[in-house]
């Protein structure tokens, strides 16, 4: 099934490769790079190198949302976020914002956002108002309960086929509200209320997802947990762990990897790909 992705000023055909979104955190309390690109000079600098490295397009956050994260009022998210989008719009390439916030998304929309991308499935009072009227993409992601406690004991009958009916209970929805499937891509949320064996059957399953809904899967495994709990590394030595886990997702079936290394990942696809070139 041809795929292709509509994000606002730009669209993508999605079988000629694989798109990396690099992560550009303007928050103090990121897992894994809080308060490093906070000031809106060093988002600048750090979204410019990223593009140089070949990043296909940059997710602006302005809210941590690593487990037992708290909560980031609406004010302080938008201070965080829309100046950043302003200062980043004119670099060429599509600027996704992740948030679950329906007032944030507006004025992303209005700032220029070519995404949104929400960690909660646009489930929260107005998100598919602020949304349905735009031409920007919308990445609908999978969580289990909330930031604050998707980690205590999550659980499954069957990760694979709840995840999936999740999804599709969210797109159809969004269908419904007169948005276009072409703006449409799936996240399974790995590490957002599931535990290791989870987020690995979820990998396994990508491509039975995409196949399901046919819709494109964007995998962000970057330096997460299911990584460390595998190479027994910290964070910030996740790289190698990382490389592979993207990988993998693009084996399975992903047609976006999100991820904070740029330019070793965009080297590693470019050999992958050239290998699985017949």
């Amino acid at each position: 099934m041809p795929q292709f992705l509509q994000c606002g000023r730009y669209g993508f055909d999605l079988d000629t490769g694989t798109l990396v979104m690099g992560i550009l955190n303007v928050t103090p309390d990121s897992f894994s790079d809080g308060g490093r690109f906070q000031s809106l000079e060093f988002a600048l600098s750090h979204a410019e190198e990223m593009i140089a490295n070949g990043a296909d397009m940059i997710d602006i956050g302005g809210e941590s949302t690593r487990p037992g994260s708290p909560a980031v009022s609406l004010d302080e998210e938008l201070r965080r976020v829309i100046p950043a989008v302003y200062a980043l719009r004119g670099l060429g390439k599509p600027l996704s914002v992740d948030t679950y916030k329906a007032e944030v998304m507006r004025e992303a929309v209005l700032a220029g956002a070519d995404m949104i991308n929400d960690i909660n499935g646009f489930r929260a009072p107005g998100a598919l108002e602020a949304v349905s009227d735009s031409d920007c993409g919308l990445c609908v992601m999978h969580m289990q309960r909330d930031p604050g406690t998707m980690q205590q004991n999550p659980g499954y009958g069957d990760v694979v086929a709840e995840v999936t009916d999740f999804l599709r209970q969210r797109v159809d929805e969004m269908v419904a509200a007169g948005i276009d499937r072409k703006r449409i891509c799936i996240d399974p949320g790995f590490g957002f209320g599931k535990t290791v064996e989870h987020n690995y059957a979820l990998l396994r399953n990508i491509g039975t997802m995409q196949q399901e809904l046919g819709l494109p899967v964007l995998a962000g495994l970057s330096r997460k947990s299911m990584i460390g709990a595998v190479t027994g590394k910290p964070v910030e030595q996740r790289l190698a762990g990382s490389l592979a886990g993207a990988l993998a997702a693009v084996a399975h079936g992903a047609r976006i990897v999100r991820v904070h290394d740029v330019a070793e990942t965009v080297d590693a696809l470019k050999v992958w790909q050239a290998a699985s070139t017949n």
